[in-house]
């Protein structure tokens, strides 16, 4: 395993404002989640409101990415579509961009067999020279890649690793035994669910809650890979409530208006999605006052 691909990596907020994206405020974002101890970058994917961003926009956001971490931590950049074309239009992009990885998610809407889920990522390991990592996200593209379609395309040069948030505790178990060896890279998509998923196998988390609370996040994988498994766990326990709180409705609506409690960005979001209700807004500012969470200048 590319012993980079590991810990505490940030499924970034893009930070809008007035419509736009505030360049600024993700330029300051970035460099403020380095300073904290991230050890790696994950522009535009869901958290990133992906489904809203034009395409000069997304390519802007890998740019601005690149830039400004500058080599220090890896930027694994969301290039994913349920059109394999622009998947891999996307992906090419991040190449020349210098993104060191992409993270490609399941083609939504599509509802592809696994012969259909195959062929895409194929195509995509075929067209791009760059290392790709799936993104098994059942409860948003509606399909779930088995495992042996997974061992299947762990074969392909480009095939390295799996952001599985799937929520299935057993699942980095089976994947390990299937693939007997093979250094395929496993990352959780569900911060609730990190401990049980690093116990299993895992190697590290693609993270919503890293947003908010990146030096919490790296410190628990510190924990961990230095087998201080019950302060991580003790860890994980204070961190629940915040886990929790930034899925009590579609994501990531909580998690924006957290980092406007902090002083990270706006809330704003893009329609569909909006504004948080009352309820809602009181249980995470709760989880952020209960973590000693408050604002900042960043």
């Amino acid at each position: 395993m590319d012993s980079k691909y590991k810990g505490s990596f940030v499924a970034l907020i893009t930070p809008f404002a007035n419509g736009k994206i505030d360049e600024a405020s993700f330029q300051k974002f970035i460099e403020w989640q380095i300073s904290q101890g991230t050890n790696g970058l994950v522009p535009c994917g869901t958290t990133g409101e992906s489904p809203t961003l034009s395409h000069s926009e997304h390519e802007r956001l890998i740019d601005l990415t690149v830039e400004v971490s500058n080599g220090r931590i890896p930027v694994m950049a969301g290039t994913g579509s349920n059109s394999t074309e622009e998947a891999i239009n996307l992906t090419k992009y991040a190449k020349k961009a210098g993104a060191d990885s992409a993270l490609i998610v399941m083609p939504y809407y599509n509802k592809p067999t696994q012969e259909g889920m195959y062929a895409h990522f194929e195509a995509i390991n075929n067209a791009v020279d760059l290392p790709l990592f799936i993104y098994n996200i059942p409860g948003r593209s509606v399909i779930d890649m088995s495992v042996s379609t997974m061992v299947k395309l762990a074969k392909l040069t480009n095939i390295v690793g799996v952001k599985d948030a799937s929520n299935d505790p057993i699942r980095p178990t089976l994947l390990r035994n299937a693939l007997n060896g093979n250094n395929f890279i496993q990352f959780s998509g569900e911060d609730p669910s990190q401990l049980p998923f690093m116990a299993s196998g895992g190697d590290g988390i693609i993270s919503v809650t890293g947003n908010v609370a990146p030096n919490l996040m790296s410190e628990f994988h510190q924990l961990w890979s230095s087998n201080k498994l019950d302060e991580a766990r003790t860890l994980q326990e204070k961190l629940m409530p915040l886990h929790m709180s930034l899925f009590v409705e579609t994501s990531p609506a909580p998690v924006k208006y957290a980092a406007s409690i902090r002083g990270i960005s706006s809330s704003e979001l893009r329609l569909p999605l909006v504004e948080l209700n009352n309820t809602t807004k009181n249980i995470v500012e709760l989880a952020l006052k209960d973590l000693k969470l408050s604002k900042i200048e960043i």
